[in-house]
């Protein structure tokens, strides 16, 4: 009986938690910079606590008025402007958690209709609907 071991898995290392007394990381923490670099810009970084806090509430005010929109486009026709001058309908279902695909029905392309579709959102420009 031969036994193969499994394929490891990588392991991502994520900044070090916060403290017991703070809520989030700590973006002045060494750990923290060097692995989010790319993600927060170091203006950022020279903020004081209070324009850190506005910037946050700002961006979970987006956030949060982003994902209000991915709910009541949910069944819905939807317009899609894609590259190369394509534009497409179809029946918006959903959009996985990173916002990378979005699930649609019916949707009627240039060469015909497709029951089911994924389509990834970088080929989105535009998607527009009606309220």
């Amino acid at each position: 009986m031969d036994v193969k071991m499994a394929t490891p898995v990588p392991v991502l290392r994520l900044p070090k938690g916060p403290d017991p007394h703070s809520r989030g990381f700590d973006p002045q923490s060494a750990r923290f910079i060097a692995l989010c670099r790319t993600s927060i810009p170091s203006s950022s970084l020279d903020m004081d606590p209070d324009e850190l806090q506005e910037e946050q509430l700002m961006r979970s005010g987006l956030r949060e008025r982003f994902l209000r929109c991915l709910l009541s486009m949910a069944n819905k026709k939807v317009r899609l402007c894609m590259y190369g001058n394509v534009e497409l309908q179809a029946t918006f279902g959903a959009s996985d958690i990173d916002v990378m695909n979005f699930q649609v029905s019916d949707l009627h392309t240039p060469i015909g209709i497709q029951k089911e579709a994924l389509i990834r959102s970088q080929d989105v420009i535009s998607l527009t609907f009606d309220l």
